[in-house]
């Protein structure tokens, strides 16, 4: 009989976009995104995409401290691989932003693959009122960022993080983020196989539409040949379906309240779990197997869990 593809879902729990007063859900506090994370992990998700928050307000920190509150006691209750970003803050440089994941040294850490105008501040128009000061001018000047990620960016956090074993998630935006990771490869900063997230629908990236992703996949073809593992960020509303396709190509899927707020159209979701729960049933209707965190260790090449630091 032919072996079942096994795919992994990855849940990114909090991430750095979203606030507060856009559902009571996110978790901002390290009791909430630990018990957030810990129950997307028995929901399915074998790879839990880590931000932390200030705790006080929701606001976005990058401090190790922040993160270190909640990264033991996950590890302790999950065998789920943890993935530390190292996007953060749209406005610290690449050495704050790589601070934590030297640190804690996690089996997996996001790369971003290019500068880029990263923009949010539409959803400042769909929000009255706040439940914090700081939300409505991080949203509405979000017009303003540059989100940068310059050649010798990328090349100091390469290097900085090599000694540590680190697999990156190596997040793509855009056709042209394909082509510098390429080059990346070429001078010797990654070796494959590595691990890519084509992320649709982020405004100042590609669109969210299936004939993009195709062209990313056949444009990955191109440039890795079979020297590449991929992975599918639908933003928004298009979270489930670009999901799904990515299934059925043979790709992996990630959902989370850090790239959508929603269950379904206009229906706010009540957990990260609920996304992966949803998710993994749409996968296993299909005829596909979600990836156990072992089974994603193997198949993605990782260190293994007691090679961390925390």
């Amino acid at each position: 009989m032919t072996k079942k593809q096994r795919t992994i879902i990855t849940c990114a729990i909090t991430g750095a976009i979203h606030t507060p007063t856009m559902s009571d859900a996110l978790p901002y506090t390290a009791d909430d995104i630990a018990a957030q994370a810990i129950e997307a992990a028995e929901a399915g998700a074998a790879i839990l995409h880590l931000h932390a928050r200030r705790p006080q307000d929701g606001g976005v920190t990058i401090e190790p401290n922040a993160f270190a509150a909640f990264l033991p006691r996950i590890k302790q209750a999950t065998d789920a691989v943890i993935n530390i970003s190292t996007g953060g803050s749209l406005k610290n440089t690449i050495e704050e932003r790589i601070a934590p994941a030297l640190k804690f040294s996690p089996e997996m850490c996001s790369m971003n693959m290019g500068s880029m105008n990263f923009s949010f501040h539409p959803l400042a128009k769909r929000y009255d009122t706040w439940k914090f000061d700081w939300e409505r001018d991080y949203v509405a000047q979000s017009d303003t960022y540059i989100f940068r990620n310059t050649f010798a960016d990328i090349e100091n956090a390469a290097k900085a993080l090599a000694p540590h074993g680190i697999k990156f998630e190596h997040e793509c935006y855009d056709v042209g983020h394909l082509y510098n990771l390429r080059f990346c490869m070429d001078i010797g900063l990654f070796k494959a196989p590595i691990f890519i997230q084509f992320i649709f629908g982020i405004l100042g990236g590609i669109g969210p539409e299936i004939d993009n992703l195709i062209f990313m996949k056949r444009t990955a073809d191109r440039l890795f040949g079979d020297d590449y593992h991929w992975s599918v960020l639908g933003a928004g509303a298009a979270q489930m379906s670009l999901a799904t396709t990515a299934s059925q190509m043979k790709g992996n899927v990630r959902v989370g309240l850090e790239d959508s707020l929603f269950i379904s159209r206009g229906k706010l979701a009540e957990s990260n779990a609920q996304q992966v729960t949803k998710i993994r049933r749409i996968i296993e209707d299909l005829g596909c197997e979600i990836a156990s965190p072992d089974e994603a260790r193997e198949i993605l090449g990782l260190k293994g869990a007691d090679s961390v630091a925390f």
